[in-house]
């Protein structure tokens, strides 16, 4: 006579059975979940792009990307103005670039001392105020940039900087205005500080410990082991964060519009003011006719495809790295 299974197998089978039903509900709701990403930013690209084909249709792409003069019409069913967004491609570019070289060092040299050589009655604390600096509001930047950093300390070193022999080159020359890309960039440079520093932080303590010993072992320095263990294994994690903090740089607003000077000019020196594809658009949107409306959603169009471009290059530089480095040709 055949035997039924015990209690608590059959309620395992039970459970089982339950969860094996379940995997496909979760596995649909994770799915919905990824795709709706995907399906926001579509929508986002498409909407955008059909409101601003109309400048991009007069002007052509490449008019619009490389023209200079930018002549807002008033029109509400047709573009009657000039519109080339060149000299706010430049100031964006410009001034990330300055505040990516500026902070990446810095940031660098921050994780590297608070992870290897900070007492650890100062580790602490310093972790603490790099991860506060990353939480304040850009509002507060913009103003403490306006009213104290420009005047008391990027002004004077941007004089000192143009009144030496590197003031001879066009890059660098004077006069040095309060308002400029110089200004911005430096602002921007604080502001994405904390975000790249926190990063390379957590990479930083990633390294495996049994290298690190390993160089100290053969008789290397403290110097050494940061410079040629830590730093090179940490590369494509120092790569994510500069590309992180970049985005965030191409895409600030308000600190920027306050302190580039919003000029249509496009000045070969950086301590001329200019203007940026953000600031633009925070500057003139509320009182925007239609017609310069489409043009400003153009800029948008164009700043998220020059934010996605360098995410790309990101990605392409990272997977080169690794692939040299799991090759063995990176020692």
């Amino acid at each position: 006579m055949a035997t039924s299974p015990p209690t608590t197998e059959r309620r395992s089978l039970k459970g089982s059975t339950r969860e094996r039903r379940g995997d496909p509900i979760f596995r649909a709701i994770l799915m919905v979940a990824a795709s709706s990403v995907l399906l926001i930013l579509a929508a986002m690209i498409i909407r955008t792009s059909i409101e601003a084909w109309p400048v991009f249709a007069k002007e052509g792409i490449w008019g619009f990307l490389t023209g200079r003069q930018w002549s807002v019409g008033t029109s509400r069913s047709e573009v009657t103005g000039t519109y080339g967004a060149l000299p706010f491609i430049y100031g964006t570019l410009l001034i990330s670039f300055i505040a990516i070289v500026f902070a990446v060092p810095l940031a660098i040299g921050i994780a590297l001392f608070t992870n290897e050589l900070a007492p650890s009655w100062l580790k602490r604390p310093l972790t603490y105020t790099v991860d506060t600096l990353a939480m304040v509001p850009s509002v507060v930047y913009a103003f403490v940039g306006m009213y104290f950093f420009r005047i008391e300390v990027w002004a004077p070193v941007g004089q000192f900087i143009a009144g030496t022999p590197a003031g001879e080159v066009p890059f660098l020359s004077g006069p040095v205005l309060l308002s400029s890309y110089w200004s911005a960039a430096n602002i921007l440079a604080i502001m994405i500080l904390p975000i790249i520093t926190a990063i390379c932080r957590d990479v930083f303590a990633q390294v495996p410990a049994d290298e690190k010993n390993a160089a100290y072992a053969m008789g290397a320095t403290r110097w050494e082991v940061m410079s040629k263990i830590i730093v090179p294994h940490s590369f494509s994690g120092i790569v994510g964060a500069t590309m992180l903090g970049l985005g965030r740089a191409l895409g600030e607003t308000l600190a920027v519009a306050v302190l580039i000077g919003s000029t249509r000019d496009m000045t070969s020196s950086v301590f001329q003011p200019g203007d940026a594809m953000t600031a633009l658009i925070a500057n003139t949107f509320q009182d925007a006719h239609p017609e310069a409306i489409w043009a400003l959603l153009a800029i948008g169009v164009t700043l998220f495809f020059i934010t996605m471009a360098v995410n790309i290059t990101a990605r392409l530089i990272v997977a080169r790295v690794n692939t040299r480095v799991s090759g063995g040709a990176v020692a």
